[in-house]
Formats: structure tokens, C-alpha cells, sequence
């Protein structure tokens, strides 16, 4: 039952968190966030014990006993909470990680999320909480801010990591103040590791291993021609009959212009500078070299992503691939094609609208 329960959640978040700058999914996100934070600070007051016997409950004031009592249930509301929280980071960034270096955090997240669903016994444990709780509260901050400030570049990301160690120390004072049982010394231990952690998810963010959310690609590829008709694009590729799944092309002649289309969704209010940044290597097994990088600045709230497209003329044979990034460097997506000398048989164009 706990796996049919865990996939059962994972499917729900996957149906129901619709967008990243969805005012009600922030605010839940916001509200499991504060509850997570107050259950660590009981944890760390009360204890996870048993209910003391009726007659000390007794000389305890309403509230008191009330927290007392429910202490056994601690460590179940806080794995409630943490799943909540991870099942939803993992499918926000998931819209945004690519197989590259951003997949190492997406993986940490998805370790995160099915380790969760084993620690309901450890999380009585108050370093491991605490070290949780920066996470879960890092992972929020980093897409939350460039969703209600407009902007996204490493002043605000930093700034979001500032607030979760605020964040972490306020839950920290909050256990260790006035509580004769904890030593202080621990207190600060505690928040070395916590502020640890924080510091090397930002170490990895300047190496471009955390996906660049709240951006997402949500569509792209290379075609022969890229025109809009209206309020719509029209992008042509060539299509052969038994090639029903293609929607864009991967291989292209060098002696025909290269159109490279994307769709990248961003935040209603989010104005940004996303780049087409064009490599090209003349065989396998050789590195990538940069040829040209293409500044394009978009504008969010549309639900398909801000359209935009790049043309190359008269491609070097050889494998080509263009790394859609944010303004930070951190990679989008990417599109690959193969451009050969020339074509084995004639185009047949395929037309479709997006």
C-alpha cells in the first residue's frame, strides 16, 4: 500500500501542478513549507516520544497537551510534507533538465523523493530534518523569487539562497532558545551543516548543474523553413511517408539554410534574454566548438512558450547542436541535427503549426 499510495501522489502533483507561476500551487508549496518548519521545531522542543501519562498531561495548559500528545505523530506529518515537497520540485524541474549537468540535481531530487518514503523512523533525527528542511527550502526559493520578482539572473538566485539560511536559522533559534535539554553547541553544529548544504547547491548552480527554472522548452527543432502565418508559425521538414513520428528534421543538406525553432515557456511578468547557442564538430569523437551565440529576449505568460527561431546559412558537413540557454548559461534544451553534402534523395516537406 505505501507504493500504490506513492505513485497515486506522484501521479496526482503530475496532473494537477499544471504551471510553475500557478499563484494557488505557490502558496500550498508555501503553506507545506511553514507547517515543515513548525514541525521541526516541535521535534526538536517536544521529542517524538509517547504521550506523557494523563496526570502530567494534567498540570499542562490546553495547547501543551495538546502538543504532547500528538508528538508520536511528528515524524509522519513531517514525511507527509516532505513527499508533498519533493514530488513537486521533481516535476517542475523536470520540465526544465536536460541530459546534461542538470540532471545531476533532478537526480538528487528523485533520490530525495523515493528515500523519503523509507525515513518516517529517522526523521525524529534533528541533523538529518534540518538538513532536509534547507534543501526543500532552497529548492523553493530558486524558482519562486524569478516568479514573483520578473527576473532571473544569479543577484536573485543568491538572494534566494540567503533566505533559506535565514530561513534555516530562524527554525534553528526557534529550537534551541530557552531549551535547557540542547546544548548550544549543537545548535551551531547544526547550522554548519545545514548552511553546507546550501552552499554546495550554490556551488553547483555556477557549475550550470541546476535546471534553469521556471524556464522550460517546451517544443523545438530544426527545419527548412520557419514563416508566420498570423498569430502561428509555420515550419516545414522533410517527412517521408513511414515517418509519422518526425515533427522536425535531423538531418539538412549544406547547401540549404538551417531554421532552428523553439517554444520556451517562462512566467507571466518574467522578462528575460534566452540564447541559440550554435556548436558544431566536423565528426564523432571530436569536442564541440562554439560557432555563434544568438541573443533572443522573451517575455512569459504564454502557455505554449515565447516562439522564436535562428537561421545558419551554408552549415560545415557534420553533426551540429544548439543549446537553448538562459541568460545565466545554464541549459534550456538542446537540439541536434546532422548536415550532410548533400541529400541522398529529394525533400518531401512536410508543413505543420505551432
Amino acid at each position: 500500500m505505501p507504493v500504490v499510495w506513492f505513485v497515486a501522489g506522484v501521479i496526482y502533483d503530475s496532473l494537477t501542478l499544471t504551471r510553475i507561476d500557478r499563484l494557488q500551487d505557490n502558496l500550498v508549496l508555501l503553506l507545506y513549507l511553514t507547517l515543515l518548519g513548525v514541525l521541526v521545531v516541535l521535534i526538536g522542543r517536544f521529542g517524538v516520544g509517547p504521550a506523557p501519562d494523563p496526570a502530567s498531561l494534567a498540570l499542562l495548559s490546553p495547547l501543551g497537551r495538546w502538543l504532547l500528545k500528538g508528538r508520536p505523530y511528528y515524524p509522519m506529518a513531517s514525511q507527509f510534507l516532505l513527499g508533498g515537497l519533493f514530488s513537486a520540485y521533481a516535476i517542475f524541474y523536470s520540465r526544465s533538465v536536460t541530459l546534461t549537468g542538470t540532471a545531476i540535481f533532478f537526480t538528487l531530487l528523485i533520490v530525495l523523493l523515493v528515500g523519503n518514503e523509507v525515513l518516517r523512523h529517522r526523521l525524529s533525527n534533528l541533523w538529518l530534518l534540518v538538513t532536509l528542511y534547507a534543501i526543500v527550502s532552497f529548492a523553493f526559493f530558486t524558482f519562486f523569487l524569478p516568479v514573483v520578482t520578473g527576473v532571473m539572473n544569479p543577484s536573485i538566485f543568491l538572494l534566494g539562497a540567503a533566505l533559506s539560511v535565514a530561513v534555516v536559522f530562524c527554525v534553528v533559534h526557534l529550537v534551541y532558545r530557552h531549551n535547557r535539554e540542547r546544548p548550544m553547541r549543537e545548535a551551531v553544529g547544526i547550522t554548519a551543516s545545514a548552511c553546507a548544504v546550501i552552499g554546495l547547491l550554490v556551488g553547483l548552480y555556477f557549475l550550470n548543474w541546476i535546471p534553469p527554472v521556471p524556464l522550460s522548452l517546451k517544443f523545438g527543432g530544426i527545419y527548412h523553413h520557419v514563416k508566420k502565418k498570423g498569430d502561428r508559425f509555420e515550419l516545414s521538414f522533410d517527412q517521408r511517408w513511414y515517418q509519422f513520428w518526425k515533427r522536425s528534421d535531423d538531418t539538412m543538406p549544406a547547401d540549404e539554410p538551417v531554421y532552428c525553432f523553439t517554444a520556451v515557456f517562462a512566467p507571466v511578468d518574467l522578462h528575460t534574454t534566452i540564447y541559440h547557442h550554435w556548436f558544431h564538430r566536423a565528426r564523432s569523437g571530436m569536442p564541440f566548438v562554439h560557432v555563434d551565440k544568438i541573443p533572443i529576449k522573451i517575455s512569459g505568460g504564454r502557455d505554449a512558450g515565447y516562439r522564436a527561431y535562428t537561421v545558419k546559412q551554408r552549415l560545415d558537413s557534420g553533426d551540429w547542436r544548439v543549446d537553448v540557454e538562459a541568460e545565466d548559461g545554464r541549459i534550456i534544451g538542446r537540439i541536434v541535427v546532422t548536415v550532410v553534402a548533400r541529400a541522398n534523395e529529394p525533400s518531401v516537406l512536410r508543413t505543420i503549426m505551432y
